[in-house]
């Protein structure tokens, strides 16, 4: 399978507890750390529910 890597963008604070989870699920949990992760439906739920404090690189 293809890999994605994923750039947090956005600061967790303010934000839900789910959605902090869902940052440190994708192995995030600093501004602007890279995470290389597996593409699969599970991952792009993921990055759908925080996708305005991620940026997908590729």
């Amino acid at each position: 399978m293809a890999t994605i890597k994923i750039k947090q963008t956005g600061s967790p604070i303010r934000r839900t507890a789910n959605q902090r989870a869902t940052l440190i699920g994708l192995g995030l949990n600093k501004m602007h750390k890279v995470s290389e992760l597996e593409d699969s439906p599970e991952v792009q739920g993921m990055i759908r529910a925080v996708r305005h404090l991620v940026e997908v690189q590729g």
